[in-house]
């Protein structure tokens, strides 16, 4: 099959492995950036180049939707997903096998690629023009890669640590991703490599072994693949300029006749609290921190007790209202905590049902909220049963 500017252009995004080397506990392509996740900067940069014929998302087989939720995180995304076709293929215990599996998964659709692009769904700050340029090259040669020239000398060493042999810097190449590659060739050459017993690093060196040359283009030292935690931690940080935090703190008494409602959680309790609102003294609080971060001001000047039209007003909607205007802005959360000083209920076996609760108004990923509970031992109006108290602090970037 000949490549032209008109062929169907497949994405894989290989997202299978395990993120061990982060050590943070969890996967890496789904850790909160910018206005999502990294995965989801990842399939937006490709998103404002070309709009893929299909995409496909290798995950591990214990994912359980894990990769559509860090998809559904991006506020900017969301709208565009029921509007792509996107599968989701397991992995296996390579990278190569997954794209393999990727492939043959490609292969047993009614209408094939063209092209395929191979991306790591950890590379989410690739530029436009390296997606562009590897499709260009890709049309013209059949395979293309971006590259970066080493910085550092290069050797090769043995299995003692002596040096071996002097390479010249000016020849090598630090291959990135996205990869590209006539579909139906790569797809032969990954059946042909699995009889070899042999461990592929990447997709380029399978082509070059079965097929022939690669193009390389010229890459972007920005397009990092993020592996260890220092990764995440210095591209998170690198596009913030300002940091502020809040304190957001409230009180209300518990009457009987009102819902306790805490975080926009109803809970199950024969007293609720008192106010003009509907009394979440939880969300009160958390409006305030991220209004005294902003400096933005207050809930009560922004919904002043007097007014009649907000008398039990919902306070996520009130939430609402005043995060719309902080990132309006260009505020972006980076955390909540929150304490509730409360003597009844129970507040743990809803805590989780809470923190979705705030995250889902909010629309942030549940990993930047936290709230925790107190009792009053028995002390003060909160320990009597009388009333509940909220703290919360937040930070917000810029």
């Amino acid at each position: 099959m000949t490549a032209t500017s008109n062929s169907k252009i497949a994405l894989i995004l290989a997202a299978a492995g395990s993120s061990t080397r982060m050590g943070m506990g969890c996967k890496k392509e789904y850790l909160p950036l910018e206005e999502g996740t990294v995965i989801s900067t990842a399939l937006k940069a490709f998103l404002k180049v070309f709009t893929p014929h299909k995409i496909i998302i290798t995950v591990p087989k214990d994912d359980n939707g894990e990769c559509l939720k860090a998809l559904q995180k991006d506020k900017s995304l969301k709208n565009q997903l029921n509007n792509l076709s996107i599968d989701f293929v397991c992995g296996g215990n390579s990278r190569q096998e997954s794209v393999y599996n990727a492939l043959v998964h490609l292969n047993s659709l009614s209408e094939i690629p063209d092209l395929v692009l191979i991306h790591d769904g950890a590379r989410p700050y690739v530029s436009q023009d390296t997606i562009q340029n590897t499709i260009n090259a890709t049309i013209e040669y059949g395979a293309a890669v971006p590259y970066l020239t080493p910085t550092d000398t290069q050797k090769i060493i043995d299995s003692n640590g002596i040096i071996t042999k002097h390479l010249e810097r000016k020849t090598m190449a630090a291959v990135q991703t996205p990869q590209g590659f006539i579909f139906e060739k790569l797809l032969n050459a990954h059946k042909t490599a699995l009889q070899d017993k042999k461990e592929y690093t990447d997709d380029t060196e399978i082509w070059g072994k079965y097929q022939g040359a690669v193009k390389a283009v010229p890459g972007n030292p920005e397009n990092i693949k993020i592996t260890y935690a220092k990764d995440y931690q210095k591209e998170n940080t690198m596009n913030i300029s300002q940091i502020r935090t809040g304190l957001g703190y409230d009180l209300h008494r518990l009457v009987e006749g009102r819902k306790l409602i805490l975080g926009g959680v109803t809970f199950d309790f024969e007293k609720g609290e008192d106010g003009h609102s509907d009394g979440d003294v939880l969300l009160h609080a958390i409006t305030d921190a991220l209004l005294g971060a902003s400096g933005l001001g207050d809930i009560g000047s922004y919904f002043p007790p007097e007014d009649p039209k907000w008398k039990d007003a919902d306070s996520k909607m009130l939430l609402k209202t005043v995060w719309g205007d902080i990132k309006k802005q260009g505020w972006n959360l980076i955390n909540l905590d929150c304490v509730i000083k409360l003597e009844k209920p129970k507040f743990l076996p809803k805590r989780q049902e809470v923190i979705n609760s705030i995250a889902a108004t909010l629309e942030e990923p549940n990993e930047k909220i936290f709230v925790k509970a107190k009792t009053g031992e028995k002390l003060d109006s909160v320990g009597k049963g009388d009333a509940v108290e909220v703290w919360c602090t937040c930070l917000l970037s810029k």
